[in-house]
């Protein structure tokens, strides 16, 4: 009995303690002034493609727009969550890194679990 009993606590643990970061959402580009269109035009179709399951597709859109408009967190942070669903651990690190740099006071980013367990604030320049 003690032996199953620690069998489903362990099965429970498993699956409750699964990444509360699992679903983040990719972030809308920000339309500041002295933005382009074209970053948040490639940031919205890397959504579409992000929210569907296409993350190789994604990503591409997401770096386009990074390249584009360097300075928007939210380009770096999608491009971060397309490289660590794609396990491109080291990669999505950098990007998490970027976009806490460049996130503007953004709750979303800054409080985001995914950011904080791949960057956290522990590196210099974050």
């Amino acid at each position: 009995m003690r032996k199953t009993v620690c069998v489903l606590a362990a099965f429970l643990f498993v699956f409750l303690s699964a990444p509360a970061f699992a679903d983040e959402a990719a972030l809308q580009f920000p339309m500041r002034e002295g933005s382009s269109s074209d970053a948040h035009k490639h940031n919205e179709e890397g959504i579409s493609h992000y929210n569907q399951g296409h993350y190789d597709v994604a990503l591409k859109h997401f770096q386009k727009a990074s390249s584009i408009d360097s300075g928007v967190g939210e380009a770096h942070y999608n491009e971060a969550l397309c490289l660590d669903k794609l396990g491109r651990h080291g990669d999505a690190t950098n990007h998490f890194y970027a976009a806490r740099k460049y996130a503007q006071g953004n709750q979303a980013i800054l409080s985001s679990g995914i950011l904080n367990a791949h960057a956290p604030m522990k590196r210099e320049g974050s």
